[in-house]
């Protein structure tokens, strides 16, 4: 038995925290003992991970500089369950792990990556500072996992070892993210849509990587020409900046075509409500989930040209280049006709043969066992 320990700030909402609980439940259970240790307690993945029978561990970070106290919280943590692996996701956990491999047993140390082609001049000191020193510190891992080839070529264009990087592409819970337009129908309602309307959304957080504003300049050009569209942005962030974005909806004229639907439990609802899922980010995207999700759906989609969106969606959506609004407001309209002629390929079907959660959680037990031999 492999004991594996997953290392993650948090188990809010977000895609790296989705992936981390549907790779945890995934994982052959005869084969690795499984807990996840968390900086921060609970989350909205804590109960899903917990009642599949692995242990979740806080360690109750107080804040960003409490930092003596919850180091030996973690040291204890470590030195009780002996991991043969501690699997850190995202840069903060990740540059921790490299003080644990001095515990005996030393565990084999893995980091788990996602961002592509990050524009560090967009986030504060500390996250800039952080970034440096986990390109720093990545010769001490001993396996890192990036969920995209972009995202890969990124981080060692900054320095990562390209010897024990490897690309594991994001899984799908093809279970539960599947077609279900009677659930759709209800969040349709509940938004006031018209059940005839073509509704398309964009499911991400408030983030400047994620272009919300070339999102509803689009729209707005979209809403020009056909006039049973409307649009729905799925998602929370900082207040400021919820406000500017609501306020370039007035600006667009759009305020009554426009939904703000802040962020939802009900996500397979969410994606069943959709027609056109659309991802817009200007830089950073990896492997995006929530485009992943929307087609395990059964929804086409619009992407920009970010990390591995082009890959992800391959001959079933539409790909576009970022910082474009034109280009994104004629993806969208392209989209539209070719919905209503039916002429989307089925990106269920993409996604059951190259995404699905068996195959990524197949591909990482691989890794785990051949660096367990190593």
């Amino acid at each position: 038995m492999i004991r594996v320990v997953f290392l993650i700030r948090s188990l809010n909402r977000g895609g790296a925290e989705r992936e981390l609980a549907i790779l945890a439940r995934s994982l052959d259970k005869k084969l690795f003992d499984i807990t996840v240790v968390t900086f921060y307690p609970s989350g909205y993945f804590a109960g899903d991970i917990s009642q599949s029978g692995i242990p979740v561990i806080s360690l109750d970070k107080k804040g960003r500089w409490d930092l003596v106290r919850f180091f030996s919280r973690l040291k204890n943590e470590v030195r009780r369950i002996k991991p043969d692996i501690i699997y850190s996701v995202l840069v903060e956990p990740n540059l921790l792990t490299p003080f644990l491999k001095t515990f005996s047993p030393r565990p084999k140390i893995i980091w788990g990556i996602r961002a592509s082609n990050v524009r560090l001049e967009h986030y504060d000191w500390f996250a800039r500072l952080n970034f440096k020193l986990q390109a720093f510190c990545s010769r001490f891992a001993d396996l890192i996992i990036s969920n995209s080839d972009a995202g890969r070529d990124y981080h060692l264009a900054q320095g990562f070892p390209a010897q024990n990087t490897i690309v594991i592409h994001s899984g799908v819970d093809t279970e539960l993210f599947k077609r279900d337009r009677s659930s759709g129908l209800s969040v349709r309602e509940e938004w006031g849509i018209d059940p005839d309307a073509i509704l398309i959304g964009l499911v991400a957080r408030l983030d400047v990587m994620k272009d919300h504003a070339a999102f509803i300049k689009a729209a707005a050009l979209v809403a020009q020409h056909h006039q049973d569209v409307r649009f729905v942005a799925v998602g929370s962030g900082p207040p400021q900046y919820s406000k500017q974005l609501r306020s370039l909806v007035e600006q667009n004229q759009i305020p009554d075509r426009f939904v703000w639907a802040g962020a939802r439990d009900d996500m397979l609802a969410v994606y069943n409500a959709l027609d056109i899922a659309c991802s817009s980010s200007a830089f950073g995207e990896g492997t995006p989930n929530a485009i992943a999700e929307a087609m395990a759906c059964g929804v086409p989609c619009v992407v920009t040209d970010v990390g591995d969106s082009a890959f992800l969606v391959g001959d079933t959506g539409v790909v576009v280049p970022p910082h474009n609004v034109a280009a994104l407001a004629e993806g969208l309209s392209k989209s539209i006709t070719m919905l209503r002629q039916r002429q989307t390929a089925d990106p269920r079907l993409r996604i059951t043969e190259n995404f699905a959660a068996t195959t990524a959680a197949a591909r990482t037990e691989a890794a785990f066992t051949e660096l367990i031999k190593s």
